[in-house]
Parts: C-alpha cells; sequence; structure tokens
C-alpha cells in the first residue's frame, strides 16, 4: 500500500481517538448536570439517527436481519456492559486512569482469542499481555492505600469491550460499518436505558446541558467515522498502534480540563500497557 495511504490512516486514527477523547470529556462534564443514564440515552439515540439515516442514504436496511444473528445479539450483550462500566468509570473516576485501563483491552483480547479461537500466541506475545495486565495492577494498586473499588469500573468495562471485539470476528460480514454503527450506538442507548431505570431522576437539561449533550454525541461519531475511515485507508497493521494516542490525549484533557494530576505510578502503569501492546501488535504482524 502506498506510503501516502498509510499517513493518512494514521491521521484519520489519531482524530478518531482525539474525538474519542473528547467525548468523554463532554460526557464527564455533562454527567455532573445531569443523569449519566439519561446522557448515554440521548447519545445513544443522537447516534442511532445518524447512522440509520446514512444507512438509508445508501439504501442499506437499517435493521437488517442479520441483527438477529447469534454472534451479534452476543455482540450487543458485551456491548451494552462494556458501555455502562465505562461511562460510569468516566462519571465518578479520574479520566485519566479510565482510559489508561482502556488501553488494556487489546491485550485481553490476544489472551482470550488463544483460549477461545485457538489463535497460536507464542510465548513472546504472552510475555507482552503480562507485562500489559501489571501496568493495570500498577495504576489500580489493589490492597494499597491508593486503591479505590471504583476502578474496578473501568476494568469491567474493559472487559466488556474485548467481549464485544471477540464477538465481532463471529458476525456476519454482510453487515455494513454503517449498519454495524448503528447497532453500536442502540447498545448505548440500551445502557442509558437500563441505568436511568435505577437511578431516575431524568430532566430537562438547562443551556449549557444541551451544549454538554451535543459534544459528546458530535464527538462521538466523528470519532466512530474516523475509525472507520483509518481502517479504511491504510494498512492495518501500520495504522492499530497509533490508537494509542487516546491516552496522550485523554491524559492532556485530564490535567487541563479537570484538574487531574496522575502521579508517577499512573503514568508508569500507562507507559507498560501502551509498550506492551504494541509489542504483541508488532509481534503478530512480523509472524503473519
Amino acid at each position: 500500500m502506498p506510503l501516502n495511504d498509510n499517513l493518512r490512516g494514521a491521521a484519520f486514527m489519531t482524530a478518531s481517538m482525539a474525538g474519542f477523547a473528547v467525548e468523554d470529556m463532554f460526557l464527564k462534564a455533562a454527567a455532573n448536570k445531569m443523569p449519566l443514564g439519561q446522557v448515554i440515552l440521548i447519545v445513544g439515540l443522537s447516534g442511532m439517527v445518524f447512522f440509520g439515516l446514512l444507512s438509508l442514504l445508501r439504501k442499506e436496511p437499517p435493521l437488517p436481519r442479520a441483527f438477529l444473528h447469534r454472534a451479534l445479539i452476543i455482540r450487543s450483550g458485551f456491548e451494552i456492559a462494556g458501555r455502562l462500566f465505562y461511562s460510569l468509570a468516566i462519571a465518578l473516576t479520574p479520566l485519566s486512569i479510565t482510559s489508561a485501563i482502556l488501553q488494556a483491552t487489546p491485550l485481553l483480547v490476544v489472551a482470550a482469542a488463544a483460549v477461545l479461537f485457538g489463535e497460536t500466541v507464542g510465548w513472546r506475545r504472552w510475555s507482552a499481555v503480562a507485562v500489559g495486565f501489571v501496568g493495570v495492577l500498577i495504576i489500580l494498586r489493589p490492597g494499597l492505600d491508593g486503591f479505590s473499588t471504583l476502578s474496578l469500573l473501568a476494568l469491567a468495562g474493559m472487559v466488556g469491550f474485548a467481549g464485544r471485539d471477540l464477538a465481532t470476528r463471529a458476525a456476519p460480514k454482510v453487515l455494513s460499518n454503517r449498519q454495524l454503527g448503528l447497532a453500536g450506538f442502540a447498545m448505548l442507548a440500551s445502557a442509558g436505558g437500563i441505568l436511568l431505570a435505577f437511578s431516575g431522576g431524568a430532566r430537562m437539561p438547562d443551556l449549557q446541558g444541551l451544549g454538554l449533550l451535543t459534544g459528546t454525541a458530535i464527538f462521538a461519531i466523528i470519532g466512530y467515522h474516523a475509525l472507520t475511515s483509518a481502517m479504511r485507508t491504510g494498512e492495518v497493521s501500520f495504522v492499530t498502534p497509533f490508537r494509542y494516542t487516546r491516552l496522550v490525549f485523554a491524559l492532556i484533557l485530564a490535567v487541563l480540563v479537570f484538574g487531574e494530576r496522575p502521579d508517577q505510578w499512573t503514568l508508569f502503569g500507562s507507559a507498560l500497557i501502551v509498550a506492551s501492546g504494541i509489542y504483541a501488535l508488532a509481534r503478530a504482524n512480523r509472524k503473519a
């Protein structure tokens, strides 16, 4: 593939990760103005409308029969769990910690794919997975003074997203990215509805709340669209490592917007996760 395509793909991926990081920032701010369930329900419905209209414009059925495929149903369950727990983690814990833990998702996918799908994973990649999870433990610090049980929400969200990614491999190939986008935002809306049903308290947002909701929805859609463009433009092996730029953007926003001050252990654990993830990806590409 021409170098220019790879560079464009890397730019799209970086833009996507910036979009998702800004989405998290708006989500965290919006959750301080209104119930979190209400926020993610509205954002999910907004994304459904957007991708539903795109599907209609491309003459694709927004709700194809393939949505009833067993793999899609399993994927939807993991998607709801991932969205629900990750959104709770964003709202209730420091953005820097939640974003750092999320970066371990590809490592969990590697380990689970070896166990569930029989994929061959050499000792070097298993070592990278182990180092990455050590990084997660360093961030969480279970049993120490810095440990917070709320940080387990990010861990549960990571497991949900890893399950979603694994189930996607078995999903029908006939679904377009627009249809999968609609399904993803439908699960976000479902997670919001579940949370709102338990918490209650929905209310009409004020002008500032509307602005935060709009920002969350817009950057969620931008992030997804840029991600799709990235995976279609460059080589996967070249483009995928740029996913880790999300942590850089998240740390910058956490410091500038929310006044967070990640300690040296959080930064060290984050570096371990990112380094091991990139190494595991490089080994997989070399083998291929």
